[in-house]
């Protein structure tokens, strides 16, 4: 049996400058963080003091208005909640927490952002990022802990999952056996997935060859084994016959399973704590 221990964090806002924009591949940009100047490097609302250990670790990120380019910071509730300002408007996306390194002694944040135009706001903001731009991050008020004893590891995701997944691997170490089945846009290099994904032994598909891709790709795979888990996040839709497939026919145990929707087709900014499946509970 898996077990996965659960790290609380206070939730603190932390205004961050962009140091950097990365284009990783046609459709995703990395946009890499820091304290703005003249900020207190060893004050809570440093990046210094943001914590992620978990490989699903999310911050909450607050975005400009898009109207006006002014930033409206959210603070902290009586409650220790997060209360947004009232009376402007308040625009966050929850996105993966890439990566956080120090580096020269200046803690460091990579956030990677998968585009589709200028659809909606937090797309159209990353993908016109520039050095010197400033959003609020919030988070991560949770981290949950890869499980110990894990032999073999399944991810299955689309570009939204893939910065969980290659921090999954990263953590699992390159004693274990990874098997990837990543779903992409014509617009994603296969190579830049691969690397990514590091040792793994990567399956790519194609989202214009059509949908239920991933169910089929995760039957080819047989059912798992002892010491097997299984992680797939991405589009909820997508993932829903893949985990009634898990559990009720591969015979998964629910310790084994990490399933999460990162985004649903028709739904803006969906809150993936939500069951991913309502009609089939845990």
């Amino acid at each position: 049996m898996f077990t996965r221990s659960r790290t609380s964090f206070d939730l603190v806002p932390r205004r961050v400058r962009v140091h950097a924009v990365r284009r990783l591949t046609g459709s995703m940009v990395r946009t890499t963080f820091r304290d703005p100047d003249g900020a207190d490097p060893v004050a809570a609302s440093s990046l210094a003091a943001l914590r992620s250990p978990g490989p699903e670790d999310h911050v909450k990120v607050f975005l400009p208005d898009p109207a006006t380019g002014e930033l409206h910071a959210p603070t902290v509730a009586p409650d220790g909640g997060i209360q947004r300002p009232t009376g402007v408007v308040s625009i966050s996306r929850e996105l993966t927490v890439r990566a956080r390194r120090t580096v020269d002694g200046v803690a460091e944040v990579d956030v990677d952002w998968v585009l589709h135009g200028d659809e909606g706001p937090a797309s159209a903001w990353a993908s016109r990022a520039a050095v010197g731009d400033e959003v609020v991050l919030v988070g991560p008020g949770a981290s949950v802990a890869v499980p110990e004893g894990v032999e073999r590891l399944t991810v299955v995701v689309d570009e939204t999952g893939l910065p969980a997944a290659a921090r999954w691997v990263e953590a699992v170490g390159p004693d274990v056996r990874v098997t990837a089945v990543v779903e992409i846009g014509d617009d994603v290099d296969e190579s830049f997935v691969e690397a990514e994904l590091g040792h793994a032994d990567v399956e790519i598909l194609y989202r214009t060859d059509g949908p239920g891709q991933l169910e089929e790709a995760v039957r080819s795979l047989g059912g798992p084994d002892e010491g097997e888990l299984l992680v797939a996040l991405g589009e909820a839709g997508e993932l829903v016959p893949v985990r009634r497939y898990l559990r009720h026919e591969a015979g998964a145990r629910p310790d084994q399973l990490a399933i999460s929707g990162y985004w649903r087709r028709g739904t803006v900014n969906l809150d993936h704590d939500q069951p991913l499946d309502p009609t089939d509970p845990d």
